[in-house]
């Protein structure tokens, strides 16, 4: 069975990192995944998750960032976490041309062994642009898969923006199954609604169909499913909503 987690970055707007984390037990859930601004703040951070028994399933970690690996490698000790993603390329580099992504798939290998050595591992996390069409027939993705060769990349598919993307995540699922270590959980909403939320809904609000795409990502290797919401008005209700509809209806 998957570990279910909730990002973090959901609850960005609740400034108080206590508060924060009430919201998360409050709401159901043990694991959490940590973004950048968190991350960097592991040693505090990591006091208040012991004092709800909470555990660290993933962290984000900017490219920018990842280049200090011994900070890198403190950080995620204090934290106890071992999966390391990517979450985006830079905005001015989302349109870059083929030889961008080439080089980030070798950056990425490259990462995967220095963080190795140390017992972790680091992965990328996609959105929309990363299935787009760049050269040959091949997206984004393929591309830096492709660059990173035997490296141990790791994969953390965002399975609503791959639907947003206009791609079947299925397909890509299967594809990179051998890749696949963890996945986000959020949901589309039905085209024309949610504008005030970036398009997005509450998971088991909008248009995917959860019980498919779940045990279909588990299966090929999800070993983390993370919930996550984008744009979310209420924060503490969307997560809550998130975890009693896969409690429910998932697991």
């Amino acid at each position: 069975m998957a570990v279910l987690s909730v990002q973090l970055y959901t609850l960005r707007e609740i400034d108080d990192v206590d508060r924060m984390l009430d919201v998360v037990t409050e709401a159901g859930f043990r694991h959490v995944e940590v973004y950048g601004a968190l991350f960097s703040q592991a040693s505090v951070l990591r006091r208040k998750l012991d004092e709800r028994g909470l555990k660290v399933s993933g962290a984000h970690v900017s490219l920018q960032d990842l280049k200090d690996v011994r900070s890198t490698v403190d950080q995620a000790a204090v934290l106890d976490v071992r999966s390391i993603f990517v979450p985006s390329v830079p905005v001015p580099l989302r349109d870059m041309a083929p030889a961008g992504w080439r080089e980030l798939g070798r950056d990425l290998a490259l990462l995967s062994d220095e963080l190795g050595k140390h017992a972790l591992t680091i992965g990328y996390h996609t959105h929309d642009w990363d299935f787009r069409p760049k050269e040959d027939g091949k997206a984004a993705l393929d591309i830096v898969f492709e660059a990173a060769g035997t490296a141990p990349v790791e994969w953390e598919a965002d399975i609503a923006w791959l639907a947003r993307a206009g791609v079947d995540p299925k397909l890509w699922l299967e594809r990179y199954r051998s890749r696949l270590t963890a996945a986000h959980v959020k949901d589309l909403a039905p085209v024309g609604t949610n504008d005030d939320e970036a398009g997005w809904a509450d998971v088991g609000s909008g248009t995917l169909d959860w019980s498919d795409l779940w045990p279909f990502a588990v299966e090929r290797g999800a070993k983390v499913m993370v919930v996550e919401h984008d744009k979310p008005l209420n924060p503490a209700r969307t997560i809550m909503n998130g975890f009693r509809f896969i409690s429910e209806r998932l697991l």
